[in-house]
């Protein structure tokens, strides 16, 4: 029977402390696709105070409709090291911290849980922050939530959009943008007793009910 690997909670707070990352990839899927560049960016107070970031070599071509997204060569990443040399120092990196990353839940982090169980035997057992996710509560009246329409909505530069680092850099400013409008708007919110989320009313089978933002990591409700 396989050991079940231990992962992290989805939080939905504004941490002072925190690394936000980003991952560019061969391509969507993680069965098939590598992660040919990381980077992160770890923060204290509310202020970034050092960065990561290697190009990675995936010893495959990188295709065509890649390279198109992020930029990334096989010129670029042939003198790059394999993911088993760079992944036990980005696991160093973040050793501790909550995790802030746009998609991270479906995407990045599937990456990284798969990198790290298959070369190292490890966990990565960080709690972490989706700011896919918090936009989508922050800022309900944007039609799309990509990182790009998140940062040009609070006017932060889009520019080299797509390279990790970049996108660690935008995602950091949108992040601190949202928080303040999610402590603005969480003064009167319940938090769950259970997991630290926050409640929020829904309507059910038999009538409405407060219910875990967390779900289905917390499947914790109240009774209106």
């Amino acid at each position: 029977m396989a050991v079940r690997q231990v992962t992290g909670r989805r939080l939905n707070e504004f941490a002072e402390n925190y690394v936000v990352f980003d991952l560019e990839t061969t391509g969507i899927s993680t069965q098939e696709d590598s992660i040919i560049e990381i980077s992160a960016i770890k923060v204290k107070g509310h202020q970034p105070v050092e960065e990561f970031t290697a190009l990675i070599n995936p010893g495959t071509h990188i295709p065509a409709g890649a390279t198109k997204v992020n930029g990334i060569t096989d010129e670029m990443v042939k003198t790059a090291p394999r993911l088993i040399q760079v992944l036990p120092d980005f696991l160093s990196f973040i050793e501790g911290e909550i995790l802030v990353g746009h998609n991270i839940q479906s995407f990045d982090l599937l990456f990284i849980y798969k990198a790290a169980e298959e070369l190292l035997q490890k966990d990565v057992p960080n709690d972490y922050v989706d700011t896919l996710y918090m936009a989508k509560s922050c800022l309900p009246q944007l039609r799309r939530h990509r990182l790009t329409d998140i940062s040009s909505y609070f006017n932060i530069s889009t520019e080299g959009a797509h390279r990790a680092l970049s996108d660690c850099a935008m995602n950091q400013q949108c992040y601190e943008q949202m928080g303040k409008l999610l402590e603005a708007g969480n003064q009167t919110a319940e938090i769950c007793p259970q997991c630290g989320g926050e409640l929020r009313r829904r309507s059910g089978r038999f009538g409405d009910f407060y219910g875990c933002t967390n779900y289905p990591g917390c499947r914790f409700t109240r009774n209106v």
